[in-house]
Formats: structure tokens, sequence, C-alpha cells
């Protein structure tokens, strides 16, 4: 099945990566999942603050 998601690579302090690991646990997401949720969230917070994002 095809996607339109980007792959990169994310680099992060261990105890930063430990910390959304362990709240991903509790809320039963893989660790990837749960780092895209919370960007989402705040950009839409962002946008509710600012506007819209234009794209080019």
């Amino acid at each position: 099945m095809a996607t339109n998601k980007r792959v990169f690579t994310l680099r992060l302090q261990d105890e930063v990566f430990d910390k959304i690991e362990s709240i991903a646990k509790s809320q039963h997401r893989s660790t990837t999942n749960y780092i895209e949720y919370i960007l989402l969230k705040h950009l839409a917070e962002y946008e509710k603050q600012h506007g819209s994002i234009k794209l080019q």
C-alpha cells in the first residue's frame, strides 16, 4: 500500500527519546506515531494563533 509520508532522520537526546517513548507506550501508540501526533497538535495550535501556514 502506497503512502504519502516522507521518511527522515530525527536525532534526539536519549532522555528526550525515552520520555517520548514512555508517553507513547502509556497511550498505546508507537513512538513514531506519537511524535507525529504531537507535531500535528502543535501545528494546529500554531495555525489557530497565527493563521493558516501557506505552502508553495
